[in-house]
């Protein structure tokens, strides 16, 4: 099974909208039957699908917090073939506090999400809160593929420096010799001479990983996260569906290829 992360310790990097989108997808065009774990409060991956996540009784917290809590009893389904979602709301701050006396804390999702292969799904796909600490632990060792959005911006290089070490080092602690960086996929592109220079620095430090399609600002993914609906909902002819299928593509044939390797960026 496929245990797909989308991680950043920065806020607005597109990570959500490549979430949604990619889990979107993988059940549309490979025919998975397809499960997006919301962890982050804000909850903008199950709203992005259309559901109300602030009326719901029980959210991915209470599965973590409550070993009477049973997964089908939170899933939600999409509009999506074969993509249901996993909802996270504010709740999720009082994570960390809820499991603090629990010796496996840092394995409080993985162990809870043990029984979602033999409920049929084929992919797992995480979007994980913007910033480090207990919840995105939980997130990296509950997966084996990383993937990292990377704003075109100067301070980004350097974090994403910091997550490429934050991964191998939790990956070591942790004993999860699988999770890798699988893919860094390059956002929030315009055509400046600054976001080119950056994106020539992230083909040297990752060459195997680096995403060959950035994404770019574009109306029709914003108008359609507005709506509850996925691209392939909204708009599926667009250049935003366009390009995210071709980050899609290259996110699922990461692993089978091996990719994943390249040297931390540093911020000269």
């Amino acid at each position: 099974m496929r245990r797909i992360a989308f991680i950043n310790e920065k806020g607005g990097t597109g990570k959500t909208t490549l979430a949604v989108n990619t889990a979107a997808w993988l059940a549309r065009e490979c025919g998975l039957r397809v499960l997006l774990v919301d962890m982050d409060t804000q909850g903008h991956a199950g709203k992005s699908l259309g559901v109300d996540v602030r009326t719901l009784p029980r959210n991915v917290f209470h599965l973590l917090t409550g070993d009477n809590v049973r997964l089908e009893e939170v899933v939600q389904p999409s509009a999506i073939e074969g993509l249901s979602v996993l909802p996270a709301y504010k709740e999720m701050a009082d994570f960390p506090v809820a499991v603090a006396s629990d010796a496996r804390r840092a394995r409080r999702l993985a162990d809870r999400l043990a029984p979602a292969e033999a409920a049929g799904y084929q992919a797992l796909v995480f979007d994980a809160p913007p910033s480090m600490g207990l919840t995105t632990r939980n997130v990296l060792v509950a997966s084996t593929e990383v993937v990292i959005p990377v704003a075109l911006t100067y301070l980004s290089l350097d974090g994403c420096a910091e997550m490429v070490e934050t991964v191998r080092q939790v990956g070591q602690e942790e004993g999860c010799p699988e999770l890798r960086v699988t893919k860094v996929v390059p956002t929030l592109y315009r055509k400046t001479a600054l976001a080119d220079a950056i994106l020539e620095r992230l083909k040297t430090y990752f060459p195997d990983s680096l995403a060959a399609t950035p994404l770019g600002f574009n109306v029709k993914i914003d108008e359609a996260q507005s709506h509850g609906q996925t691209i392939w909902e909204y708009s599926p002819r667009s250049r935003g569906a366009e390009t995210l299928a071709a980050i899609a593509r290259e996110i699922y044939e990461a692993a089978a290829s091996g990719q994943g390797k390249g040297r931390p960026p540093r911020v000269a």
